[in-house]
């Protein structure tokens, strides 16, 4: 089974920071995929801008090697590849000032009835100039659309000046704020498997769930990001963003339809019931620690300061684990235990919901202990869901029971490649589809939770944990969920 491919109308994208590594990383490959699956029709136009002085073909030619990095062999076909870089073209715009501006205008200026994508990769930083830039050089058309990457803020204050710098000139229906998580066909597959079947949503509650898990584990370190990370930290790189739209995902109401607003509505009312993490209680609801040097695959690897350019000291969290409640009928009393960090034994993404034990075992004890069910959706990597069920152990002898689970591959059920979640989004923003895209009051109510546990950490003046890389953490984390009786569930496989 493989997925069908439905063609976009022409458009022509503009990619500020368009010589950057998100561009060469993942956007200009995620864009080639989807050109030479036939999904970009022409006569569309990419068009990458920077400050940098580079002609067409020299852009070209970067473009070029970055796909020979990041896109396979087999899928560098070689007129499907000319025919997208072909569709490159490149300015150099100065955000800040004038420069580069009229030209960038002149060279779309007959694609004025095309949808007109503007994507920021750029430091949130330049956001209001480029917003402003396009104002005033009448960039802005009826069918403009600008995508903000993250991070969106580094606290509520500075996310908001961002909103209003953007909200300036553009309504809230241009703007898509974009997180690659909710692309991910796993994550999409969380909505499915709650609402277009009626096996889960009768026990989708306290009465049925013990607790949920949501853990977004990386191998590597800060991969020359240290500038950025050092400033930023595992709550606001990964916690305040991917995870709480995660935990939103799972906690929603059923919405009216698959709209983009009826979507959002409820995953907003999520955010905000979660229960206030503060100086009152910080100390028994988080863990935060840093990792040191250690052996991950047989590998020595550096601690966090060996990896950060003239930094001897930081209390920059490079892990953080935290118990979250959700505060509505559905929900109450179910803790939600949240885990993210660089440096640890496997590079994985899931969600665990963990069922209730039976209220009574009428097997008695010779047939052993029996497990919670538990349903895992795991994002990355090997794609899919597994239901863990009880079942008799196969043989004479009585009832003996082992743990197996069902396992949905998506690798093996749905054949080819499918596509990631930046090829995804990118395709939304064409189509005008928001669903997957957060909305300003989203972004600001995570940050209302968020910013009071930074700051609780910084009155409080304690030091991250120090954890071993290749390890799972600080040893803070395991008593987190285990003084509630619990244990972080591991399934590598």
């Amino acid at each position: 089974m493989t997925s069908r491919i439905l063609a976009v109308d022409p458009f022509d994208l503009v990619v500020f920071g368009g010589t950057g590594d998100l561009a060469y990383r993942k956007l200009f490959p995620s864009l080639y995929r989807r050109d030479r699956d036939g999904q970009i029709t022409d006569p569309s136009r990419i068009i990458g801008v920077s400050r940098r002085q580079l002609s067409r073909d020299e852009f070209r030619k970067e473009v070029s090697e970055a796909l020979e990095a990041h896109v396979t062999a087999e899928e560098r076909e070689g007129d499907k590849l000319r025919r997208f870089l072909d569709r490159l073209d490149y300015h150099a715009v100065d955000a800040d000032h004038d420069e580069g501006w009229e030209e960038l205008r002149a060279a779309i200026a007959d694609g004025l009835d095309r949808v007109r994508a503007i994507y920021l990769a750029t430091s949130p930083n330049l956001f209001d100039a480029i917003a402003h830039g396009l104002a005033k050089f009448d960039l802005i058309t009826p069918k403009t659309r600008v995508v903000l990457e993250k991070p969106l803020g580094h606290d509520l204050a500075s996310a908001q000046e961002i909103n209003d710098a953007v909200g300036d000139v553009l309504p809230e229906s241009q703007i898509y704020r974009i997180d690659h998580y909710l692309g991910k066909e796993t994550v999409q597959n969380l909505m499915a498997l709650r609402f277009a079947n009626v096996l889960f949503e009768p026990v989708w509650n306290s009465a049925h769930v013990d607790h949920v898990q949501i853990m977004v584990a990386e191998k590597i370190g800060v991969e020359g990001r240290g500038g950025y990370y050092d400033t930023a930290g595992a709550l606001r790189d990964m916690m305040q963003n991917h995870i709480l739209q995660l935990l939103c995902l799972v906690a929603m109401e059923p919405p009216s339809a698959m709209e983009a607003d009826a979507l959002r509505d409820e995953k907003l009312k999520v955010l905000r019931a979660l229960k206030p993490i503060d100086d009152s209680n910080v100390r028994t609801l988080t863990v935060r620690g840093q990792y040191r040097s250690g052996v991950i695959d047989g590998k020595s690897v550096p601690g966090y300061l060996e990896e950060l350019d003239g930094v001897d000291e930081s209390t920059t969290e490079t892990y953080v684990a935290l118990k979250a409640e959700v505060q509505t009928w559905r929900w109450a009393g179910v803790p939600f235990y949240l885990r993210s960090g660089k440096r640890l034994p496997t590079q994985v993404s899931e969600i665990v919901i963990q069922f209730r034990q039976v209220p009574l075992s009428i097997f008695g004890s010779a047939g052993g202990f029996l497990a919670q069910n538990a349903l895992v959706i795991r994002l990355q990597p090997d794609e899919g869901v597994k239901l863990y069920l009880m079942i008799k152990d196969p043989g004479p002898g009585g009832m003996r029971f082992r743990e197996v689970p069902l396992n949905l591959s998506f690798a093996e059920t749905f054949k080819g490649r499918n596509p990631d979640a930046y090829e995804r989004l990118l395709m939304d923003v064409i189509r005008g589809n928001q669903a997957l895209f957060m909305r300003r009051d989203e972004v600001e109510a995570a940050w209302v939770w968020a910013d009071p546990i930074l700051e609780a950490w910084s009155r409080l003046g304690q030091p991250p944990a120090p954890y071993t890389a290749g390890t799972w953490g600080p040893s803070s984390a395991v008593a987190l969920i285990e003084r509630d009786g619990r244990t972080w569930r591991e399934d590598p496989s």
